[in-house]
């Protein structure tokens, strides 16, 4: 059974390619996505509990990531969140995990690392 992802990303290209890449190269189907920080929380309310996993980015059109990440503190123990960015700076990975991501990307180098870590929620 695929992994159920939820995208948070206010790019329409990188959602218009990461969408096809993660379908096409991890055992995840992209169930919802949000461009701003109110989607995301309005489609966690409507999705609670049916999802798997939320590949959140952090400087959205409107809001923040980090604020995403934070509201899925009360998630089901099987789910997960990590985040996906362009700033992945150590401040900010220490940020991230503090808030309760399970991983932070960075965009322009670890993609295969997002993926593997898709590919090992569907063995679990």
């Amino acid at each position: 059974m695929p992994v159920t992802a939820f995208l948070v990303e206010d790019n329409q290209v990188i959602r218009d390619n990461l969408i096809p890449t993660i379908e096409s190269l991890s055992a995840a189907r992209v169930a919802g996505i949000a461009e701003t920080e109110e989607e995301a929380m309005a489609w966690l309310d409507a999705h609670d509990g049916h999802w798997d996993v939320a590949v959140v980015d952090l400087f959205l059109r409107e809001g923040s990531g980090l604020n995403v990440v934070d509201r899925c503190r009360a998630r089901l123990p099987h789910q997960r969140v990590v985040i996906f960015s362009n700033y992945a700076t150590e401040e900010v990975r220490r940020r991230a995990l503090l808030l309760g991501a399970d991983a932070v990307f960075d965009k322009s180098t670890e993609i295969d690392g997002l993926l593997d870590f898709l590919e090992q929620l569907n063995s679990l």
